[in-house]
């Protein structure tokens, strides 16, 4: 055994439970089972900033303010090309019409939230109005029945939000992906440094592991995904796995860490995040 067991936090969503499965279930020679919470985002946004838990699944937009206490690590992450957050409204409308409206998103520190900022300081003139959070698979109800104006939606949301009667304003992966050329960072795995180096190189040894073994076995996991998956079609189920479980999921490489650092040194010179340090990405 490498340790005591962790104590990790991701979403119920289909990505994160393929990806953790075979960690979750003591699938992982040499690393025991972690205690697993699930939580939306948001709430592990706000876990990281408080220093609570070993690991967790966070967005990157939130990194400039945890990196003291956690590390980035090289896997388990969310991101990918054409699996942008999306701006949804009960209507056909453009960008201008955003202007001074109230908006739905998951989290004012998510990924989602960042990009979409930075797409409208480009493309909203006046800016938009109210930010109102809500918990993702309540943003789309609360558009379809007139309580906020838009919303900025994630996940599965990319394959279901026709089914809510809604129309598609704009994607902010495809204003990421035109204006730099890079993969869209969406969510991140962290891990406390105070682990130290050794069991900080384990945890990503064995997220990279569970990786591998959800891909080399999908069936092994599908009851796990489907049983948290809020009741989500297995087809729509699948469509999400295959779109954020890729080879960045594997490993960020060198496209995948130009992305991240391309993400947050953008919007720290917009004021929008602090900025960060030479180092604040380096993994032991």
């Amino acid at each position: 055994m490498t340790g005591s067991p962790l104590h990790i936090a991701y979403s119920p969503c289909p990505n994160d439970t393929f990806v953790f499965h075979a960690w979750a279930h003591g699938q992982v020679p040499g690393e025991p089972a972690p205690e697993v919470t699930f939580a939306d985002i948001d709430v592990t946004n706000g876990m990281a900033e408080r220093g609570e838990l070993d690991v967790l699944k966070v967005s990157y937009a939130v990194l400039p303010w945890v990196l003291d206490d956690y590390a980035l690590l090289p896997c388990g992450g969310a991101l990918g090309r054409g699996c942008g957050p999306l701006v949804l409204t009960a209507g056909p409308a453009g960008p201008a019409g955003l202007r001074g409206k109230r908006i739905a998103v998951p989290s004012e520190r998510s990924t989602a939230y960042l990009l979409f900022r930075l797409w409208a300081a480009a493309e909203v003139p006046g800016g938009v109005g109210e930010i109102v959070v809500l918990p993702f698979h309540e943003i789309m109800p609360a558009v379809r029945d007139g309580k906020v104006d838009a919303g900025l939606v994630i996940h599965e949301a990319r394959f279901t939000y026709r089914n809510y009667g809604l129309h598609r304003l704009a994607d902010m992966g495809e204003h990421w992906e035109r204006t730099t050329g890079l993969p869209i960072p969406l969510g991140a795995i962290i891990a406390k440094r105070s682990l130290g180096a050794e069991r900080l190189r384990a945890v990503a040894d064995a997220t990279r592991a569970s990786v591998r073994a959800a891909w080399d076995a999908p069936e092994a996991s599908r009851a796990y995904v489907l049983e948290h998956a809020q009741e989500m079609d297995p087809a729509v189920a699948d469509q999400h796995i295959g779109l954020y479980v890729n080879e960045f999921t594997a490993d960020l490489g060198e496209s995948g860490y130009a992305a991240v650092r391309g993400l947050l040194t953008r919007a720290a010179a917009e004021g929008l995040v602090p900025p960060l340090g030479p180092d604040a990405l380096s993994f032991p």
